[in-house]
Formats: structure tokens, C-alpha cells, sequence
């Protein structure tokens, strides 16, 4: 009975034990359950878009279709920049060990070394990673080294090398213009210039290819899916500046450096004055853009021949990159000297606080409240009792101090920022400089006059050059500040038009009499025999301007040696302006011969600038207009086969002296030939019989010469003269500041020499000041 009892418990036990293992099994179900669901929902509605991305770059293989970056053209349409098609070469290492080419791997590296200058071992170094598909090799090469890299993969069936189409920026003038258009990367990024300032405009919207593949990424075939979209190519955009402006600028700089022993490079800037559009505007030494990295030829001679240290020597190149990337005209400020008197000028007229009938005497010195010594004139003898435009044709210290002090130091101040001097100009490119001046409080002590007459005749601040080159158009277009642009126009790819850019006026400044007034006044500084810019005069226009020369005062006190800067900024036609030249000159040598000074040195340049320009831009010379100079050239006429006596008669009526070689009674040739200018007076060969020569000529040193010493080396080497820049004329301080061939250079005879003529006269030239 007890063991029937005990087996009756034992399976009540056994039942509630299986009960409760339901339970609980039922407990854990329900929770395993929840937590599965819980997963479920994470994985399918939380983390869905992840898997489903991580699922299609499994299943399919995406490749970049490059869009191409949109070009840059000049005002004129002409190509500035634009990209085409090259190509990328990258190894896959692990197609290498899917196709079995591990044997071929170092063959391969080795051929690829070769055709793509690439080192041997960086591309065996690239195979160890076996799990990649992509490993660069080269990137943005020629179709010739990518045809015999396309030979090598057909020559082998090489599944592990490939090469994809891709795009390069291509800069066809090379350094023309470079601190303006700026570089790219190798991502085709903007880094410098207007490639970086419009980069979003340019770049475009790459496209796609989408196939399907394996999981180890293999092109699946015949499968039907495959999804191409579309590289949207970037907008292109046309600029305000005009190639053949910019190259005559950049020439004409160029020349500049040569003739005057320039230390520390040029500048230059040419602006349409009614509408503050660049037509040019450079800074040398420039660069080659495509050749970015590389420093300009000259610099880097002269920092080779310091013999610095590695270091050193990495550090003066790294420096040297940054310089001759910089734009200066927008990003250096400097102390303009004398051409700031434009400025005072328009001031004091448009205030009415001076007028043409005004005198003012200059006895080489003023005394200022405020200053416990005199405020010197260049010309420390004194210029004597002068009319305002003599005061500006002598670029007089002493009388623009009293303008200053006339149109006082508030109302001076106000003029200051009316004309833009204190904000960014707002031109569209990066790295706009500011300028430096007094604060209000300090300008305008009652008791202290000397910023004020410092400034009148541009010192003790600084300005950039562009701030500079606006607020003299200003004064030049009858008193509107224009705001300076450099893109006037973006384009779509079909040639549509995105956007216009207009001129755009910030505001009027001085009213239009008083632009007038001052356009008349400073035409005097460049064509009056006394006027300090006399040097930028150009026969048949009508030339306005004023000169500027100034020291570096931070050297002078650290060394104690004077640093100039000497500038020239004209305009022209001096009735109705069209354009605006600014030239700075940094640092000419003593060993240049001449005196480093802006009508010496900077205003000749502007001269010659403007002698290309203004023809080419289609601005017709005035006729009435002979300044001192009359006819600077005279045409050759075509007299072959003229008797020699008609032949003589011709040329003598054009003014020309005449030489006879041979005794033959028909002209058989001529020296100039036919058509070609040479200055008035010179003497022509003409060839009765005898044969002209075919010898070449070595062209000698003419800088320094008198004109009359320079005419007749080169007719006596059997080569010919023509003159720009001031009159040619007997005085002895008429010399040649530049010449067309460089000392040295082989010619043909009978050629014709170019020559700069300057009026080196010192009791006319300000020295800085």
C-alpha cells in the first residue's frame, strides 16, 4: 500500500515538474519571440535602408562617368582654360589572384614602370593587398602612354590592369594671365584664382554606371541590368579680360624688368574705366599653369645660386611657389607716393577749394602744425611760383600739402572712404588685401596737420593697387566708383546664357565738371615739356597721368638701404577715357643707369602699353593732337625698279637721307625693306646692281645711349631705328630706356630696332615722394 502511495506522488511530482518546464519553455518561447521581433523590426524597418545599401554594393559595381569642368574663355571667346580627356591606369590585385596572373606580377610592374615613369617597387608594394580591386598606378596620363599601356593589357589578356577614361585641365598660353585663372588639382578642384572662386560653377555632376556583380565584384553578363546615368558637364564662363591686352601688359612688364635691373617683380593692371571690367592685370614673376609646382625659371636660378642648405633650400622654393602665385594687385597694399595726388586733386576741385587760376609757390619745403621739421619737396631748390597744373605737372609736395590742408582733415577723410579706400573693392577673386590708414581720431587733430599732409601727396598709409586703379577711373569716368568684376558672363554646356554680369556702380564721388577739370589738368602732367609724366606720352593720344615713387620704410629701418617702389597709372583718351594702366616697378637696381623713379622708370612702360593697346582696342588717334613730338615714324616706300633718281626724290620727300650702292641706273633692292616705319631723318640704302647682303647682325647694347648715338650704331651695323615714348631729339637727355631686341640677338640686315626713348632730364623727375 505504502509503495502504491509512493508511486502516486512520484507522478504528481513528475506532472508538476513537466508542468512547470511548459511554463517555462512557454516563458522563454514568448520571450525569444519578443526579442526576434524586436531584431526583426530593427533589422527590416530601423536599419532597412542600411541593409539594402550594404546588399546593392554587393550585388552591383558602380563606376564614375567624369563630368567635363567647364572652360574659361576670354572676353573675345578665346580659350583660357579647358579640360579634355585622358586617362587613369590602376592594378587590381585581387583580379590577379582571380585570373591566376601572380607569375606575370613582377613583368607587369616592371612594364608599367617604364611606360609611366612610376618606381618599380612602389607598384610591387601595391600587390600585397589582395583584397582591393582598385590601386592607383598613374593618374591623368597622355593617349600616347595610355595606347602602349592598352598594348601591354592586349598583348597579355591581363585582367589586373586597367585604365578608365578621366579629364585634365589644360591651360593652352600657358603663364598668360595665371594669377587671374588660378589652378586646379588633381581632383579637378579649384584651388587657385577663378578656378577656385567659381569652382561650383565649373565643376559639374559626375555621372554613373551601375551593373550587376558577383560578391567578390565580377561583372555578371547577359544578365539585361545595367543603368548609365548621365555626367551633367560644368557651366563655362567668359571673363572681362582680353588676351591680347593681357599679353601686351605682360610683354611690355616683362621688358621692364630686363631694362631696369628689377629686383622684387612688376605689376601691372588695365581697366575699361566706365565699367571697372579687367581687361588685364598681372604679376610678375608669373608661372606656367600647367606646370604649377614648378617655380619660374628666373627664380629659381637666383635661389640656386645661394648654394643654401637642403632645408633652406626647400624652404626659399616653398616661399617662391606662394609669391608667384600671389596677385599682388589684389592682395599686397603699399604706399602709393605721388599718384595719389590725383586724388587730393579731384578733392580740392569738387570742394571748390582750388581752381586752374590758382598759384602756388613752393620754396622746396612746408612746415605743418604738428611737426618739428619740414615737409620737402623732391626738388629741395623749389619749384618757384607754379599754376595748379604746373604744381601737378611738377608733382609738387609743398603745393598738394596745401590743397590738403585747404579741403582739411575731415572732410579729406570723408573723400578717402567716398573713393573706396577704406572697404574690399569686392572684385570676384579671393585674397583681397586692406589697406592701412590713420584712425579718424588721429587724422583729424586740430592740433596735428602732419598725416594730413602726408597724405596729401601719398604717404603714411597704404592701399592696394586695385583700390588704387577704381578710384582713379573714378575720377577719370566723371566721378562713378565702379565696382571691378573679372567674369562677365557664365554659359551652360549648349552655349546658353546662366547669368550676365553687369557694371555695377557703387557711387557717384566727385560730380562730372569736376572729373573734367581734372582729366584736363593731369593731360598737362604727360604732355606739357615740363611735366613729369612726359615719359608716357604716346604720338596721336590724348594721354592723362601722374607718376609715383615711394620707399619701402619698414627696410630702410631694418638695413638702412633705400627700397624703391616707382609707379605711372594713365589714362586715355584724356577727353573721354576708355582705359585705366597701372604700373609698379618693385626695387630697380642702381645698375640700371637711370634714376629709380615713376616718370623715369614706370611711366615709359604705361606709354608703351598704351601704344599697343589703344590702337588694337580701336581707339582712334587724334589728329590734331602732335604734342612736341610731331611725326615719330615715317612709312618706307616700295621703289625697286625705280630709276635711281625717282627712287631718291621719293625717299627724300618722305625726309629720309639716302646712301647709293652700286652704279647701276635701276634700283635693284632696298634696305629697310618696303612698308616697314622708321624714324624721320634716317638713312635708307638703296641697291643700284649690286647685291644687298644676307649677313646677319649682332644687335648691340642701345640703354643708356642718346637717341642720336643709338640711330647711328645701328645704321652703321646695317639696322634701323623707330622710336616711341618721347620725341627723338638732340638733347643729350634723350636716351633709350628699352629696346625691342635683346643685346646680343642675331638679326637680319636691314632690320628694324624698336626703341623706348625717355627724357631723362633730373630737374623734371620727382624722386620718391
Amino acid at each position: 500500500m505504502k509503495k502504491k502511495n509512493n508511486i502516486i506522488n512520484m507522478q504528481a511530482s513528475n506532472k508538476s515538474i513537466v508542468g512547470r518546464t511548459l511554463f517555462l519553455m512557454a516563458v522563454f518561447g514568448i520571450v525569444a519571440f519578443i526579442v526576434l521581433a524586436i531584431r526583426l523590426y530593427k533589422v527590416q524597418i530601423i536599419d532597412h535602408e542600411l541593409y539594402e545599401s550594404n546588399a546593392v554594393e554587393q550585388q552591383v559595381r558602380d563606376t564614375t562617368v567624369t563630368a567635363n569642368r567647364g572652360s574659361i574663355y576670354d572676353r573675345n571667346m578665346n580659350t583660357l582654360a579647358m579640360s579634355a580627356t585622358v586617362s587613369t591606369v590602376y592594378i587590381s590585385p585581387a583580379e590577379l589572384i582571380q585570373y591566376g596572373e601572380e607569375d606575370m606580377k613582377a613583368m607587369i610592374s616592371s612594364r608599367l614602370s617604364e611606360i609611366l615613369g612610376v618606381d618599380y617597387d612602389s607598384i610591387m608594394k601595391k600587390w600585397d593587398d589582395t583584397a582591393s580591386w582598385y590601386k592607383t598606378v598613374a593618374v591623368k596620363i597622355e593617349a600616347d602612354l595610355a595606347d602602349q599601356v592598352r598594348d601591354l593589357k592586349n598583348e597579355y589578356d591581363l585582367k589586373s590592369v586597367h585604365i578608365v577614361p578621366d579629364t585634365k585641365r589644360y591651360y593652352p598660353n600657358g603663364s598668360l594671365a595665371s594669377q587671374i585663372i588660378g589652378f586646379v588639382g588633381v581632383d579637378n578642384n579649384g584651388l587657385e584664382g577663378i578656378e577656385a572662386v567659381y569652382d561650383s560653377y565649373l565643376q559639374g555632376v559626375n555621372g554613373r554606371i551601375v551593373r550587376v556583380a558577383t560578391e567578390k565584384g565580377v561583372d555578371l553578363l547577359y544578365t539585361g541590368y545595367e543603368n548609365y546615368y548621365d555626367a551633367s558637364d560644368g557651366n563655362s564662363l567668359v571673363l572681362t579680360v582680353d588676351d591680347r591686352v593681357q599679353h601686351y601688359l605682360e610683354k611690355n612688364l616683362a621688358q621692364a624688368i630686363e631694362d631696369y635691373q628689377i629686383q622684387d617683380g612688376a605689376m601691372g593692371i588695365v581697366m575699361d574705366v566706365k565699367t571697372g571690367a579687367i581687361l588685364g592685370m598681372t604679376s610678375l614673376p608669373n608661372y606656367d599653369l600647367n606646370n604649377y609646382l614648378t617655380v619660374n625659371e628666373d627664380t629659381l636660378a637666383k635661389i640656386e645660386a645661394q648654394n643654401l642648405s637642403d632645408e633652406d633650400y626647400d624652404t626659399a622654393v616653398y616661399n617662391a611657389l606662394l609669391k608667384q602665385w600671389r596677385n599682388r594687385i589684389i592682395s599686397d597694399s603699399y604706399e602709393p607716393g605721388s599718384t595719389f595726388k590725383i586724388i587730393t586733386l579731384a578733392m580740392g576741385l569738387e570742394e571748390g577749394v582750388i581752381s586752374e587760376n590758382d598759384t602756388f609757390t613752393c620754396n622746396g619745403s612746408v612746415m605743418v602744425k604738428g611737426r618739428t621739421t619740414p615737409i620737402h619737396c623732391w626738388k629741395h631748390s623749389g619749384h618757384g611760383q607754379q599754376t595748379l597744373a604746373e604744381a601737378a605737372q611738377h608733382s609738387c609736395n609743398p603745393a598738394f600739402v596745401n590743397i590738403a590742408l585747404r579741403v582739411g582733415a575731415e572732410r579729406f577723410y570723408d573723400y578717402v572712404e567716398a573713393f573706396g579706400f577704406f572697404d574690399h573693392t569686392g572684385v570676384d577673386l579671393y585674397g583681397e588685401g586692406n589697406s592701412i590708414w590713420w584712425t579718424p581720431e588721429v587724422f583729424e587733430d586740430s592740433n596735428n596737420h602732419s598725416q594730413l599732409a602726408a597724405a596729401a601727396f601719398g604717404q603714411t598709409f597704404t592701399i592696394t593697387p586695385l583700390q588704387l586703379i577704381t578710384a582713379v577711373s573714378a575720377v577719370a569716368n566723371g566721378g562713378y566708383l565702379m565696382k571691378p568684376y573679372i567674369v562677365s558672363k557664365v554659359i551652360d554646356s549648349d552655349g546658353n546664357v546662366v547669368e550676365n554680369r553687369e557694371p555695377t556702380v557703387v557711387r557717384q564721388v566727385i560730380s562730372e565738371e569736376a572729373s573734367k577739370r581734372a582729366c584736363a589738368i593731369l593731360e598737362t602732367v604727360v604732355g606739357a615739356p615740363g611735366g613729369s609724366g612726359k615719359n608716357a606720352y604716346v604720338a596721336g593720344f590724348r594721354v592723362a597721368g601722374k607718376t609715383g615713387t615711394s620707399t619701402d620704410t619698414t627696410i630702410e629701418a631694418a638695413t638702412g638701404e633705400k627700397k624703391y617702389m616707382v609707379s605711372f597709372i594713365g589714362f586715355a583718351p584724356a577727353d573721354d577715357p576708355e582705359i585705366a594702366v597701372l604700373v609698379i616697378l618693385d626695387n630697380p637696381s642702381k645698375e640700371s643707369g637711370l634714376s629709380a623713379s615713376g616718370g623715369t622708370m614706370a611711366a615709359p612702360v604705361v606709354g608703351n602699353i598704351m601704344y599697343d593697346v589703344l590702337p588694337y582696342l580701336g581707339v582712334e588717334p587724334d589728329l590734331g593732337v602732335d604734342g612736341e613730338s610731331g611725326v615719330y615714324e615715317v612709312k618706307v616706300p616700295n621703289v625697286k625698279t625705280y630709276s635711281v633718281e625717282e627712287a631718291k626724290k621719293s625717299m627724300e620727300s618722305l625726309g629720309f637721307n639716302v646712301k647709293v650702292v652700286g652704279s647701276g641706273a635701276t634700283v635693284t633692292d632696298q634696305a629697310p625693306m618696303a612698308n616697314v616705319s622708321i624714324a624721320p631723318n634716317s638713312t635708307v640704302v638703296i641697291y643700284a646692281g649690286e647685291d644687298k647682303p644676307t649677313k646677319t647682325v649682332e644687335v648691340e647694347t642701345l640703354n643708356g645711349m642718346s637717341y642720336r648715338q643709338a640711330k647711328a650704331v645701328l645704321e652703321q651695323d646695317g639696322l634701323f631705328i623707330r622710336c616711341v615714348g618721347v620725341a627723338p631729339s638732340e638733347a643729350l637727355t634723350i636716351v633709350v630706356a628699352s629696346q625691342s631686341i635683346s643685346p646680343g640677338s642675331e638679326v637680319a640686315y636691314g632690320s628694324v630696332v624698336q626703341v623706348t626713348l625717355i627724357d631723362n632730364d633730373s630737374s623734371i623727375m620727382e624722386s620718391a615722394g
